[in-house]
């Protein structure tokens, strides 16, 4: 049984990144796209897409780069498409569940050079992190959220719908952060439901998210 532990353990390490299960093809072709890229390239490079990733405007950053490289268009296209990938992915992860040794072994598995791995780990877990993170939450897409919640039950005495008379229903009204009002009607069974329904959603998410961590932390 501990031989198949460690067999387990060394699967979930293999088949688990701070990527996902499955690696993104832009990050996936990076390595061979940074065949014969010299280091003071890839840091201009890597300087023009952490600015991108800040949302600032990079397009006379980025030709400027282009024009003075020796690297195809084509490739110098697939290198910004997977850092930009790399670096977005990574920035999403608590540093707490993402460890720096972590995060370079799993890029050394893909091939990458061990001093660009130090050069990503340096915007990764370095002081731009938290403006990295500010703009990321900023352009991410959002919906409103819940302000507050109003509702009472209400038992209909008279209806056309003899079967619902004498029936509780639970009257809602939601007050989302964008200004605007969301009522509506809930019978006690679908109202049953929906409570099951959230708590079971809730406790997967939170079973998913204790899973994760163990796999990137294994």
């Amino acid at each position: 049984s501990s031989v198949c532990a460690v067999f387990h353990c060394t699967m979930a390490t293999k088949d688990s990144t701070f990527l996902g299960s499955r690696i993104p093809p832009e990050v996936d072709s990076l390595s061979k796209n940074l065949k014969d890229v010299d280091q003071e390239t890839f840091r201009k490079i890597l300087k023009v897409v952490v600015s991108a990733l800040e949302g600032k405007d990079c397009r006379e950053a980025m030709k400027t780069v282009a024009d003075n490289t020796s690297i195809p268009h084509d490739r110098l296209s697939h290198v910004v498409a997977g850092m930009y990938r790399v670096l977005t992915e990574a920035t999403r992860i608590p540093t707490s569940s993402l460890k720096q040794e972590v995060f370079k072994e799993d890029l050394r598995e893909l091939r990458i050079s061990e001093d660009f791995i130090t050069d990503l780990a340096s915007v990764v877990f370095g002081n731009r992190r938290a403006a990295l993170e500010a703009a990321l939450a900023m352009n991410d897409p959002h919906f409103p959220t819940m302000e507050s919640l109003r509702w009472r039950v209400d038992v209909a005495i008279s209806t056309s719908a003899l079967a619902r008379a004498l029936q509780p229903s639970v009257l809602m009204q939601m007050k989302l952060s964008d200004g605007s009002f969301q009522s509506f009607e809930v019978r006690m069974s679908r109202f049953q439901e929906l409570r099951y329904n959230v708590a079971l959603i809730l406790k997967e998410m939170n079973d998913l998210e204790k899973k994760s961590i163990l796999q990137i932390q294994s």
